[in-house]
Protein backbone atom coordinates (compact mmCIF):
# COMPACT_ATOMS: atom_id res chain seq x y z
CA UNK A 1 0.00 0.00 0.00
CA UNK A 2 3.35 2.23 1.02
CA UNK A 3 4.44 1.99 -2.44
CA UNK A 4 0.97 2.46 -4.58
CA UNK A 5 0.64 5.44 -2.53
CA UNK A 6 3.62 6.89 -3.94
CA UNK A 7 2.41 5.83 -7.35
CA UNK A 8 -0.95 7.67 -6.74
CA UNK A 9 0.66 10.78 -5.21
CA UNK A 10 2.94 11.30 -8.64
CA UNK A 11 -0.06 10.39 -10.71
CA UNK A 12 -2.35 12.91 -8.98
CA UNK A 13 0.88 15.32 -8.90
CA UNK A 14 1.31 14.82 -13.08
CA UNK A 15 -2.48 15.03 -13.85
CA UNK A 16 -3.71 18.05 -11.44
CA UNK A 17 -6.41 16.15 -9.97
CA UNK A 18 -6.85 15.05 -6.12
CA UNK A 19 -5.23 11.41 -5.50
CA UNK A 20 -8.97 9.98 -5.44
CA UNK A 21 -9.55 10.83 -8.77
CA UNK A 22 -6.49 9.21 -10.62
CA UNK A 23 -6.56 6.19 -12.44
CA UNK A 24 -3.99 3.66 -12.84
CA UNK A 25 -2.96 2.32 -16.19
CA UNK A 26 0.10 0.51 -16.66
CA UNK A 27 0.80 0.19 -12.50
CA UNK A 28 -2.61 -1.82 -12.52
CA UNK A 29 -2.44 -4.71 -14.40
CA UNK A 30 -1.55 -7.86 -13.43
CA UNK A 31 2.53 -8.04 -13.27
CA UNK A 32 2.53 -4.69 -12.33
CA UNK A 33 0.59 -5.85 -9.09
CA UNK A 34 2.69 -9.05 -9.21
CA UNK A 35 5.63 -7.03 -9.28
CA UNK A 36 5.19 -4.90 -6.22
CA UNK A 37 3.55 -7.77 -3.95
CA UNK A 38 6.66 -9.94 -4.89
CA UNK A 39 9.34 -7.37 -4.03
CA UNK A 40 7.09 -6.18 -1.04
CA UNK A 41 7.09 -10.07 -0.13
CA UNK A 42 10.65 -10.30 -0.34
CA UNK A 43 11.73 -7.62 1.46
CA UNK A 44 9.54 -8.79 4.11
CA UNK A 45 11.04 -12.21 4.48
CA UNK A 46 14.94 -10.84 3.98
CA UNK A 47 14.23 -8.28 7.15
CA UNK A 48 17.22 -6.73 6.08
CA UNK A 49 18.77 -3.81 7.93
CA UNK A 50 19.42 -1.47 5.19
CA UNK A 51 18.97 -1.15 1.86
CA UNK A 52 21.81 0.93 -0.52
CA UNK A 53 20.61 1.76 -3.75
CA UNK A 54 23.58 3.18 -6.38
CA UNK A 55 22.75 6.26 -8.82
CA UNK A 56 19.61 5.45 -10.87
CA UNK A 57 20.21 4.73 -14.92
CA UNK A 58 16.05 6.02 -16.09
CA UNK A 59 17.57 5.92 -19.70
CA UNK A 60 16.79 8.72 -22.41
CA UNK A 61 14.51 9.37 -25.30
CA UNK A 62 10.79 8.58 -25.38
CA UNK A 63 8.16 5.91 -24.27
CA UNK A 64 5.05 5.14 -25.92
CA UNK A 65 2.40 4.67 -23.13
CA UNK A 66 -1.28 4.44 -22.02
CA UNK A 67 -1.01 8.55 -22.02
CA UNK A 68 0.89 8.69 -25.14
CA UNK A 69 4.60 9.19 -26.12
CA UNK A 70 5.85 10.81 -23.05
CA UNK A 71 10.33 12.13 -22.43
CA UNK A 72 11.82 9.69 -20.32
CA UNK A 73 12.33 9.31 -17.43
CA UNK A 74 8.50 9.56 -17.60
CA UNK A 75 6.45 12.35 -15.59
CA UNK A 76 5.31 9.88 -12.82
CA UNK A 77 8.87 8.39 -12.41
CA UNK A 78 10.25 11.76 -12.50
CA UNK A 79 8.06 12.87 -9.60
CA UNK A 80 8.68 9.63 -7.61
CA UNK A 81 12.87 10.09 -8.02
CA UNK A 82 12.80 13.64 -6.51
CA UNK A 83 15.96 14.06 -4.44
CA UNK A 84 17.56 10.18 -5.55
CA UNK A 85 20.57 10.37 -7.53
CA UNK A 86 19.47 9.78 -11.56
CA UNK A 87 21.12 10.15 -14.66
CA UNK A 88 20.18 9.59 -18.35
CA UNK A 89 23.14 8.16 -20.58
CA UNK A 90 23.54 7.44 -24.00
CA UNK A 91 20.84 4.61 -23.48
CA UNK A 92 17.34 5.13 -25.57
CA UNK A 93 14.42 3.67 -24.09
CA UNK A 94 12.99 3.60 -20.39
CA UNK A 95 14.88 2.17 -18.06
CA UNK A 96 12.87 3.03 -14.76
CA UNK A 97 9.28 2.86 -15.00
CA UNK A 98 6.84 4.46 -12.05
CA UNK A 99 6.39 1.03 -10.37
CA UNK A 100 10.51 0.23 -10.09
CA UNK A 101 11.09 3.71 -8.60
CA UNK A 102 8.44 3.42 -6.38
CA UNK A 103 9.75 -0.03 -4.95
CA UNK A 104 13.13 1.73 -5.08
CA UNK A 105 11.87 4.91 -3.02
CA UNK A 106 10.15 2.47 -0.14
CA UNK A 107 12.48 0.53 0.06
CA UNK A 108 16.12 2.27 -0.16
CA UNK A 109 17.65 3.50 3.53
CA UNK A 110 20.07 5.57 1.46
CA UNK A 111 21.62 6.21 -2.02
CA UNK A 112 25.18 5.97 -2.92
CA UNK A 113 28.15 3.38 -3.80
CA UNK A 114 28.20 0.07 -2.75
CA UNK A 115 29.57 -0.33 0.96
CA UNK A 116 32.17 -2.64 2.13
CA UNK A 117 29.90 -5.82 2.40
CA UNK A 118 30.48 -9.58 2.81
CA UNK A 119 28.69 -10.60 -0.70
CA UNK A 120 26.38 -13.76 0.62
CA UNK A 121 24.07 -13.71 -2.26
CA UNK A 122 23.53 -12.10 -5.80
CA UNK A 123 20.65 -12.05 -7.73
CA UNK A 124 19.67 -10.57 -11.48
CA UNK A 125 16.40 -9.70 -13.21
CA UNK A 126 16.29 -9.46 -16.86
CA UNK A 127 14.74 -7.39 -19.31
CA UNK A 128 13.32 -8.22 -22.39
CA UNK A 129 15.02 -5.27 -24.79
CA UNK A 130 17.92 -5.46 -25.86
CA UNK A 131 20.12 -2.59 -25.50
CA UNK A 132 23.74 -1.44 -25.90
CA UNK A 133 24.54 -2.04 -22.12
CA UNK A 134 23.22 -4.98 -20.19
CA UNK A 135 19.74 -4.85 -19.44
CA UNK A 136 19.46 -5.96 -15.85
CA UNK A 137 19.03 -4.80 -12.09
CA UNK A 138 21.59 -6.84 -10.11
CA UNK A 139 21.25 -7.26 -6.07
CA UNK A 140 23.63 -8.04 -3.51
CA UNK A 141 22.88 -9.62 -0.26
CA UNK A 142 25.44 -9.57 2.69
CA UNK A 143 26.68 -8.70 5.85
CA UNK A 144 28.55 -5.41 6.50
CA UNK A 145 29.42 -5.90 10.49
CA UNK A 146 33.11 -4.78 11.21
CA UNK A 147 33.68 -3.59 7.93
CA UNK A 148 32.17 -0.07 9.14
CA UNK A 149 30.00 2.36 7.39
CA UNK A 150 29.90 6.10 6.21
CA UNK A 151 27.97 8.63 8.12
CA UNK A 152 27.67 12.46 7.18
CA UNK A 153 28.75 15.33 9.91
CA UNK A 154 27.00 18.10 10.00
CA UNK A 155 28.83 21.60 11.96
CA UNK A 156 28.36 24.96 12.47
CA UNK A 157 29.64 28.06 14.45
CA UNK A 158 27.40 30.42 16.70
CA UNK A 159 28.04 32.58 18.80
CA UNK A 160 24.64 34.51 19.72
CA UNK A 161 22.95 31.67 21.40
CA UNK A 162 21.65 30.82 24.96
CA UNK A 163 22.63 27.85 26.61
CA UNK A 164 18.68 27.08 26.08
CA UNK A 165 18.19 28.07 22.79
CA UNK A 166 21.21 25.21 21.93
CA UNK A 167 20.19 22.67 24.15
CA UNK A 168 16.20 22.83 22.45
CA UNK A 169 18.04 22.65 19.06
CA UNK A 170 19.79 19.85 20.05
CA UNK A 171 16.60 17.69 21.27
CA UNK A 172 14.91 19.26 17.99
CA UNK A 173 18.11 17.23 15.67
CA UNK A 174 17.74 14.39 17.64
CA UNK A 175 13.85 14.14 17.17
CA UNK A 176 14.80 14.62 13.19
CA UNK A 177 17.18 11.77 12.71
CA UNK A 178 20.35 12.64 13.77
CA UNK A 179 22.41 9.79 15.38
CA UNK A 180 24.42 11.88 17.65
CA UNK A 181 24.96 15.81 18.97
CA UNK A 182 27.23 17.57 20.83
CA UNK A 183 28.59 20.68 21.42
CA UNK A 184 32.49 22.04 21.66
CA UNK A 185 33.81 25.42 22.61
CA UNK A 186 35.40 27.65 20.75
CA UNK A 187 36.98 31.36 20.03
CA UNK A 188 35.10 33.07 17.21
CA UNK A 189 35.63 36.40 15.51
CA UNK A 190 35.97 39.59 17.38
CA UNK A 191 37.33 37.69 20.58
CA UNK A 192 34.07 36.24 21.19
CA UNK A 193 33.58 32.45 22.74
CA UNK A 194 31.38 30.59 20.82
CA UNK A 195 30.04 26.97 20.19
CA UNK A 196 30.78 24.56 17.76
CA UNK A 197 27.53 22.31 17.01
CA UNK A 198 28.43 18.68 15.65
CA UNK A 199 25.65 16.68 14.29
CA UNK A 200 25.96 13.39 13.15
CA UNK A 201 23.37 11.36 10.78
CA UNK A 202 22.98 9.27 7.86
CA UNK A 203 22.34 10.55 4.27
CA UNK A 204 19.42 9.65 4.14
CA UNK A 205 18.50 12.18 6.71
CA UNK A 206 20.22 15.03 5.85
CA UNK A 207 18.03 16.88 4.00
CA UNK A 208 16.02 16.92 7.36
CA UNK A 209 18.83 17.86 9.23
CA UNK A 210 19.92 20.64 7.63
CA UNK A 211 16.53 22.25 7.92
CA UNK A 212 16.49 21.80 11.11
CA UNK A 213 19.82 23.51 12.07
CA UNK A 214 18.91 26.52 10.02
CA UNK A 215 15.32 26.46 11.97
CA UNK A 216 16.28 25.79 15.49
CA UNK A 217 20.18 27.96 15.68
CA UNK A 218 20.91 31.27 14.55
CA UNK A 219 24.15 29.82 12.19
CA UNK A 220 24.27 31.27 8.62
CA UNK A 221 26.31 28.43 7.19
CA UNK A 222 26.89 24.53 6.95
CA UNK A 223 30.17 22.48 6.86
CA UNK A 224 29.71 19.31 5.48
CA UNK A 225 32.44 15.94 6.14
CA UNK A 226 31.51 12.28 5.20
CA UNK A 227 33.02 9.80 8.18
CA UNK A 228 33.58 6.43 8.35
CA UNK A 229 32.73 4.64 11.62
CA UNK A 230 33.20 1.05 13.28
CA UNK A 231 30.62 0.53 15.58
CA UNK A 232 29.56 -2.63 18.02
CA UNK A 233 26.62 -4.86 17.12
CA UNK A 234 23.94 -3.95 19.84
CA UNK A 235 20.44 -5.49 21.08
CA UNK A 236 18.68 -5.19 23.99
CA UNK A 237 17.24 -7.87 26.17
CA UNK A 238 14.72 -7.39 29.27
CA UNK A 239 16.40 -9.19 32.35
CA UNK A 240 13.78 -10.62 35.51
CA UNK A 241 15.55 -8.82 38.76
CA UNK A 242 14.35 -8.94 42.67
CA UNK A 243 13.10 -5.40 41.21
CA UNK A 244 11.36 -6.82 38.27
CA UNK A 245 11.91 -6.31 34.46
CA UNK A 246 15.09 -4.14 33.78
CA UNK A 247 17.02 -3.82 30.43
CA UNK A 248 19.68 -4.55 29.20
CA UNK A 249 21.60 -3.54 26.31
CA UNK A 250 24.66 -5.68 24.99
CA UNK A 251 27.15 -4.89 22.85
CA UNK A 252 29.89 -6.98 20.56
CA UNK A 253 32.04 -7.30 17.99
CA UNK A 254 35.81 -7.07 16.96
CA UNK A 255 36.59 -9.94 20.15
CA UNK A 256 34.63 -7.99 22.33
CA UNK A 257 31.74 -8.33 24.49
CA UNK A 258 29.95 -5.74 26.95
CA UNK A 259 26.81 -5.00 29.14
CA UNK A 260 24.79 -2.16 30.41
CA UNK A 261 22.02 -1.91 31.71
CA UNK A 262 19.55 1.02 30.68
CA UNK A 263 19.86 3.71 32.49
CA UNK A 264 16.48 5.16 32.59
CA UNK A 265 15.27 1.38 34.45
CA UNK A 266 18.17 1.08 37.10
CA UNK A 267 17.53 5.36 37.67
CA UNK A 268 13.75 4.15 38.45
CA UNK A 269 14.18 1.46 40.48
CA UNK A 270 16.64 3.30 42.50
CA UNK A 271 13.99 6.32 43.45
CA UNK A 272 11.17 3.92 44.01
CA UNK A 273 12.92 2.12 46.45
CA UNK A 274 15.28 5.06 48.14
CA UNK A 275 18.56 3.43 47.46
CA UNK A 276 22.09 4.87 45.10
CA UNK A 277 21.91 3.23 41.87
CA UNK A 278 25.08 1.39 42.71
CA UNK A 279 23.37 -0.39 45.46
CA UNK A 280 20.71 -1.49 43.17
CA UNK A 281 23.21 -2.49 40.24
CA UNK A 282 24.95 -4.45 42.98
CA UNK A 283 21.66 -6.53 44.09
CA UNK A 284 21.42 -7.46 40.39
CA UNK A 285 24.34 -8.87 40.01
CA UNK A 286 23.94 -10.96 42.77
CA UNK A 287 22.21 -13.64 41.05
CA UNK A 288 22.21 -15.09 37.50
CA UNK A 289 19.90 -12.83 35.52
CA UNK A 290 17.16 -14.32 33.27
CA UNK A 291 16.34 -12.58 30.00
CA UNK A 292 14.99 -12.79 26.82
CA UNK A 293 15.19 -10.34 23.33
CA UNK A 294 12.56 -7.07 22.86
Amino acid sequence: MAVYGLIAEAESHAHGVPVSEIHFHEVGTMDAIADITAVCMLMDRLGVEEVVVSPIHVGSGQVKCAHGILPVPAPATAYILRDAPVYGGLVRGELCTPTGAALIKCFATRFGSMPLMKVRSIGYGMGKKDFEAANCVRAMLGESGGAGDEICELSCNVDDMTGEAIGFAMDRLFAAGALDVYTTPIGMKKSRPGTLIHVMCHENKKEAIIQTIFKYTTTLGIRENTLRRYVLERHMDTIDTVYGPVRRKTSSGYGVERKKYEYDDISAIAKKNNLSMESVLAEIEKEPAKGFPV
